[in-house]
């Protein structure tokens, strides 16, 4: 909201009737936001927010169950619409809304579809927000990791050109679409090629171990689980590096690879890998599998942690836009999720399962929560 323009004035009895999952405002004090769009990305499930509809919600913002973060309040300020007025009635705020009508509409300019959220305001967002942003971050230098991990609502245009913006979306079903029909027949290519009887392990040149069709589902799970190793790796040694504050190039790479869903977390199209960058990298893999073990064997181990990763990408995914059940597995994994978005990026790098967390020593602590 530009400070030129004065706050629209709502009344209490106005902010009462938008307690639907279609118009949802909550109160900070008196100031009134409409945090409809919001109410499927709260980790603690719309119903939460939906309760409190209407209501000052400073004391929940507070804890407990535990205190909102910077991130999260800086966040909210985005669904900021007016003030509320306690001491008119309906009928003066009325009157009031319409003496300012004019005004703002003579100030407010058509909203550009690059800044649902706010007006572009150079100053604070460092970026001008109307224009791709591959080619801007670089220059942010310092700047850029404080920037990167202040998360807002809004999407984001990486490069100007059609084709190449394109090309960096893609719909969640893309992925299963794509991927799972190579893993049905992967699956049964190694089933039956290792009911051939053929495929060996060998220790040494004196000593071989049969691997027999029936271990398939066993070494389909290893590689699910090895999956779960390189899905933390990845993100914890290759998205979450810290670029060099005077390399413009490694910065752009950093934003392009994973900076950009951290600064706009809740942006649909781009939750989960293009079936056609990821290929290269599940290339990599299959080759490295292939050509360290017998092929078969080899195949076997790729193809779990190709499902491993679909199952990633569908976790991913339902974590930003899901719903999920209270107490449930994935209701908690949402909350931790969320929390490494708005405030522990340093650590919480497991997406599908907490497991290498632990070990790593990188597990967000519980009472955060």
């Amino acid at each position: 909201m530009s400070p030129s323009i004065s706050p629209r004035v709502f009344s209490k009895k106005e902010v009462d009737r938008h307690c639907t999952k279609e118009s949802c405002w909550v109160l900070l004090g008196t100031r009134v936001y409409n945090v409809t769009g919001f109410l499927r990305m709260h980790p603690g499930g719309d119903a939460l927010i939906l309760h409190r509809s209407g209501n000052d919600i400073s004391a929940e913002m507070e804890g407990p169950p535990h205190l909102h973060s910077e991130n999260a309040r800086r966040w909210m300020e985005q669904y900021y619409i007016g003030e509320l007025d306690r001491d008119c009635s309906a009928d003066e705020t009325k009157i009031l809304r319409e003496r300012r009508k004019t005004k703002e509409h003579t100030l407010d300019e058509e909203p550009s579809p690059l800044s649902k959220c706010s007006q572009v305001n150079l100053d604070t967002d460092l970026v001008d927000w109307r224009k791709p942003l591959a080619w801007q971050v670089g220059y942010l230098g310092e700047k850029y990791d404080t920037w990167v991990h202040q998360p807002v609502d809004r999407p984001i245009r990486l490069f100007g050109n059609e084709f190449l913006e394109a090309s960096t979306k893609t719909s969640w079903y893309m992925v299963p679409a794509v991927w799972l029909p190579l893993v049905f027949y992967l699956c049964w290519y190694s089933y039956t090629s290792l009911g051939q009887g053929t495929t060996r392990l060998f220790a040494n040149t004196d000593y071989s171990l049969l691997v027999h069709k029936y271990s398939f589902p066993f070494i389909f799970l290893i590689g699910m689980v090895m999956w779960t190793f390189l899905e933390y790796c990845i993100h914890r040694f290759v998205f979450h590096m810290r670029p060099p504050a005077h390399n413009y190039f490694l910065i752009t790479i950093h934003f392009l690879l994973h900076g950009q869903h951290h600064k706009s977390p809740y942006d649909g199209s781009r939750l989960v890998f293009p079936p056609g960058l990821a290929s290269v990298a599940i290339g990599g893999l299959y080759l490295l599998l292939t050509k360290t073990f017998p092929e078969t064997l080899g195949v076997a181990l790729f193809v779990g942690g190709l499902f491993g990763y679909v199952v990633y990408d569908m976790i991913h995914y339902y974590l930003h836009y899901g719903s999920p059940k209270k107490e449930s597995y994935l209701y908690s994994l949402k909350a931790y999720h969320v929390k490494h978005h708005f405030e522990h990026q340093r650590a919480g790098f497991g997406i599908s399962t907490t497991l290498w967390d632990r070990p790593f020593n990188t597990l967000i602590p519980e009472q955060t929560f």
